[in-house]
């Protein structure tokens, strides 16, 4: 539970994915291409939340959402969403945060291994081809020069960053969009990640590990820091992280308490986390997403 002294009151709402015969629509709640911080908490099980992503970042390319999929339920039906005085069992439900400035810090804790290619042959999220050559033959030259505790970690886990700015001269962590590598075939050479990916976009193979993700998200904070101190924050990060992930508990909450004094925090761990990189929408995994508030309304 959060309780906050706010500017105006919040917009709560209730939105759910309604299927029809040509596909489906979201019903409950219009975003109006307002400035103001949306916080959304979806229900994984029945709400397409990358769906909704895709649209407001073609159509209202200005809405900020923050937030994560509940994690908790293992089937539609079984997850308890509470909005106002009505408990739901399914869709997202959000609040708009009406008049407040606030900050959007989303931390992916990966680092880009080799260079960066440009997909050349793809379909869908299967990719055939790194500037003309097969993405696993690409990758076998970069993990021969690593060394042998990076040659691990790609092993652990590989992961694909796609480039947000392709306009970007030099590229570098924060940069990329992070996917997860989610299968491969060693007759052709391809691989498949976990989003889809059009011919001409640049990547560049990422890993992840404890000592990253710590480097990130203080990275990221200072960084932020540096724009005005905030008064209070929210965090959503990822219950893949925690001590699954770090030597001990709490270390992205200490983080932000002791890197931004000791402001007040709540949050949770999340199934997936919602932020915003590069002015776009997206849902992520092993993240910690932020919403940092400033003291004066907007």
């Amino acid at each position: 539970m959060w309780l906050g002294v706010l500017p105006q009151p919040p917009e709560t709402f209730h939105v759910e994915f309604l299927r029809t015969p040509s596909g489906g629509l979201f019903g409950g709640y219009r975003f109006d291409h307002s400035q103001d911080l949306h916080l959304m908490l979806p229900d994984p099980h029945t709400f397409p939340t990358h769906l909704l992503f895709s649209h407001l970042n073609s159509q209202d390319s200005g809405t900020t959402i923050i937030g994560g999929l509940a994690s908790g339920a293992t089937e539609p039906g079984r997850a308890t969403l509470f909005c106002d005085d009505k408990v739901l069992p399914s869709g997202a439900v959000g609040a708009r945060l009406v008049g407040l400035r606030a900050r959007s810090v989303v931390s992916q804790g990966c680092r880009p291994i080799g260079d960066p290619y440009t997909v050349t042959a793809a379909e869908g999220s299967i990719i055939t081809a790194l500037a003309g050559r097969p993405p696993l033959r690409r990758l076998e030259e970069i993990v021969t020069s690593l060394s042998g505790p990076e040659q691990g970690l790609v092993s652990r886990g590989l992961h694909l960053g796609l480039a947000i700015d392709e306009y970007k001269s030099e590229l570098a962590r924060g940069d990329f969009l992070i996917r997860a590598v989610t299968g491969a075939d060693e007759a052709t050479g391809a691989i498949r990640v976990g989003d889809l990916v059009d011919i001409g976009t640049t990547v560049q193979f990422q890993v992840r590990d404890a000592m990253t993700a710590d480097q990130d998200l203080r990275e990221s904070l200072l960084h932020a820091r540096a724009d005005g101190m905030p008064v209070g924050a929210l965090l959503f990060t990822c219950n893949g992280r925690g001590t699954r992930m770090f030597d001990g508990p709490d270390h992205d909450a200490d983080m932000i308490s002791d890197l931004l004094d000791d402001i007040p925090l709540a949050g949770f761990f999340a199934a997936g986390e919602l932020g915003s990189v590069g002015g776009k929408n997206f849902v992520h995994g092993f993240t910690a997403s932020i919403a940092l508030f400033d003291h004066d309304p907007r």
